[in-house]
Formats: C-alpha cells, sequence, structure tokens
C-alpha cells in the first residue's frame, strides 16, 4: 500500500519548502476518570489525547475485538460451529450457548460483540484455530504483526484467569484502528440489535450504551468489565469526515469519558487536506512544473492555531543537466513531501515523475489524409 511506504532520500536531493512551524491545540476543561486512555484520529493515527497510554493493564473483554477480528479474517463466517462443553461451561457474561449444538460462526461473532458472550468466544477459537491454546497463538501473532509491543493475551474472552493477559491503552487503538479498516467488522461493531436463527433463536442488544442510547455519533466498540480489570472501553465516532477512536482503561465514569473526548476533538480539530492527489502545481522548478505526481491525497486533523503552523518540504532527485534531459530514466518515486508539525514529523507522501505524453510522428499519408479531411469537412478516425 502506498501509504504505508518508507521513502529512502536519495542521495542527491534538493529541497522546496512550501511554508511554515509548530502548534498546540486548546485547553481541555473536563477531565478524565481512566487510570489510562487515549484518543486517536483513526486515518492519521494521531494521537489527541494520552493518559498512561504505554502501561500494560488488564482489558476485560475489549480482548474481544481481537477474537472477532481472527474470525471474521478466517474466511469461516458461513461455516457452522458444533458448541463444545468447553465452550457451554465459560463462566462470566454469556449468551447461552448447549453443548451439541450447532451455529453459525457469524452469529457467535455477533453475540461475542453484542452480548460479550464468554461461551461465544471459547467457541469461536476452538472452530477456527482448532483449539483454544492454538487461538491464544494466533492472537498473539496478529498483535505482533499490528505493533501491539505491550500486548499478552492468553484466553480469547478476557477472564482475569491468568497473570499475564494485557494490553495498553496505545495497543488497543491500534487494533481498533485496524479492525475498522474491516467492513464486516465495521458493521457488526455499529449493530445495535441482532437476531441469530437456528436450532434456537436468539435476539441480542448490543452492551454499548453509547451506541444505542447515549451518543448520535457513535459507530460501534465494545465494553469490558471483571472484578480486576474494572470497567474498560474501546468506542468508535464519526462527525464531518472525522473518524475517531477512544480507549479507556480502570475508568469508573468510561461513558462520560468517552463523550467528552469525542466532543472535545470534533469541537477542537478539523481534517485538513496537506497533499492533493494527482499533479502537484506549486513547484517552480523548471524541469518538474507540472510533472511531480502524488498518488494519493495527505489529510491530517489539526487546530485552528495548527492550521498556518504546518511545514511542507518537497524533497526530489536532483534533475541532469540539460543536455541529459532527454535520455533521463527518473527513479520511482522521483521525491517525497515532508510535512511536519513543529519538530514531529506528521507525514509524508511519496512523488511521481509524470512525463508527459510523447506526440506521436505522424507520417507523409497520415498527414496527408488528416489535411484533406479538414479541406472537405471529414473528420480522420483514430
Amino acid at each position: 500500500m502506498l501509504k504505508k511506504w518508507l521513502l529512502i532520500v536519495l542521495s542527491s536531493m534538493i529541497i522546496i519548502t512550501v511554508s511554515p512551524s509548530n502548534g498546540s491545540a486548546e485547553t481541555r476543561n473536563f477531565s478524565v476518570s481512566a487510570e489510562a486512555a487515549i484518543l486517536m484520529e483513526a486515518e492519521s493515527g494521531r494521537v489527541l489525547y494520552a493518559k498512561n497510554e504505554h502501561s500494560p493493564m488488564r482489558i476485560a473483554s475489549i480482548t474481544k475485538i481481537m477474537t472477532a477480528l481472527l474470525a471474521i479474517e478466517s474466511g469461516k463466517m458461513d461455516e457452522m460451529v458444533k458448541v463444545s462443553t468447553r465452550a457451554e461451561g465459560t463462566e462470566g457474561s454469556s449468551i447461552y450457548l448447549q453443548a451439541g449444538e450447532q451455529i453459525k460462526l457469524e452469529d457467535l461473532v455477533y453475540g461475542l460483540m453484542l452480548r460479550s458472550g464468554n461461551d461465544a468466544a471459547v467457541a469461536i477459537a476452538e472452530h477456527v484455530a482448532g483449539s483454544l491454546e492454538g487461538f491464544v497463538f494466533l492472537m498473539n501473532e496478529k498483535a505482533s504483526e499490528l505493533g501491539m509491543t505491550n500486548t499478552r493475551f492468553q484466553n480469547p474472552h478476557g477472564l482475569d484467569d491468568h497473570e499475564d493477559h494485557y494490553s495498553t491503552a496505545f495497543d488497543m487503538a491500534l487494533l481498533t484502528q485496524y479492525a475498522m479498516e474491516n467492513e464486516l467488522y465495521r458493521t457488526i461493531s455499529a449493530t445495535k440489535s441482532y437476531r441469530s436463527e437456528g436450532e434456537t433463536t436468539r435476539v441480542w442488544r448490543n452492551k454499548n450504551r453509547l451506541l444505542t442510547e447515549l451518543y448520535s455519533f457513535s459507530t460501534g466498540g465494545k465494553t469490558g468489565f471483571t472484578k480486576r480489570a474494572r470497567r474498560t472501553l474501546v468506542s468508535t465516532a464519526e462527525k464531518d469526515e472525522m473518524d475517531l477512536i477512544a480507549v479507556t482503561l480502570d475508568a469508573p465514569s468510561d461513558w462520560h469519558d468517552h463523550m467528552n473526548l469525542f466532543n472535545w476533538a470534533f469541537d477542537t480539530y478539523t481534517i485538513q487536506t496537506l497533499v492533493e492527489e494527482g499533479i502537484q502545481t506549486k513547484i517552480k522548478d523548471e524541469f518538474y512544473k507540472d510533472r511531480l505526481l502524488a498518488p494519493y491525497t495527505f489529510s491530517y486533523p489539526l487546530s485552528e492555531e495548527e492550521e498556518e503552523l504546518v511545514k511542507k518540504e518537497i524533497v526530489v532527485y536532483r534533475p541532469p543537466a540539460k543536455e541529459r534531459q532527454e535520455q533521463f530514466v527518473p527513479p520511482e518515486p522521483v521525491g517525497k513531501v515532508e510535512l511536519t508539525l513543529g519538530e514531529e514529523r506528521i507525514g509524508q507522501v511519496p512523488l511521481f515523475y509524470d512525463s508527459p505524453p510523447v506526440e506521436e510522428k505522424k507520417g507523409f499519408w497520415r498527414s496527408f489524409f488528416e489535411l484533406f479531411s479538414l479541406i472537405i469537412g471529414v473528420r480522420a478516425s483514430d
């Protein structure tokens, strides 16, 4: 994916400065009850608020975001699952599965996310990986792949049956950022109620009160609670083309924490387009003028005071001498746009050399025919 490229700066480069730098957001007028918390803008990954975001803590049932994601990515959602005795006997929150019954994997994932079924988590794990232990291995492999460096999973549900089952607010935001790129995950996470019809008909209403009653901009999430982890919550919200992810761990007033964070961010930040997809128009260098192509648009959340304080530099391979320009074969990419806010680099976009179309050389008879056609009013065919 082009957005994920780490562009290698070539040894011979020129830099074109486009604008100035540095800024900070407006002061918040609320406190956060959580022991650890984070607020992230989903598209850019910008962290807008953080509190002990890298502290490993118990996470309870927000563990099930990983369980749901692995089930969806397994490609087995249409398969029927036979519920085991081990799944039926799982303690805590339940969708009341019975050993021996058959239920569609997709229905189990809805039961997992909406009703936080611990029995559903075990049934999913056993079906997707063949065993509970095998599924836990997959969970940790996926966490490593996503860069969740302070996370360790020991079960698919988040119960306090292992001392070393933990994550951080930051890692859970990373997981949610990735999960929300999956269309089916987004649909399930945003579902307020669901009807499962099979050997037993079940109707589930989502436990996430932000989604069902408290917050109109909510787009989903996952609740969690155990006696040792206490209240944990992951939630997402969208307004004015800004997608936010909030995570709180050990938060006595988590609903209010999330609503306050979301409202503050929506009031403080707007999504600003810093690089437009296509030909870059403000290039004065004659060799590169109207030739530098950005393959995608880069947008970033900025407060009002930050909007004029972004520094933008275009770094490109130094063009050859004029006598060699006709034979120039540009590297790919030929350069990049570097964006900074203060001392922090906030992004970079690769640039490609968009060569002008080579004009077709016409033969004598082609030129004669086109001239003749113009004279008699007949358009030459291509």
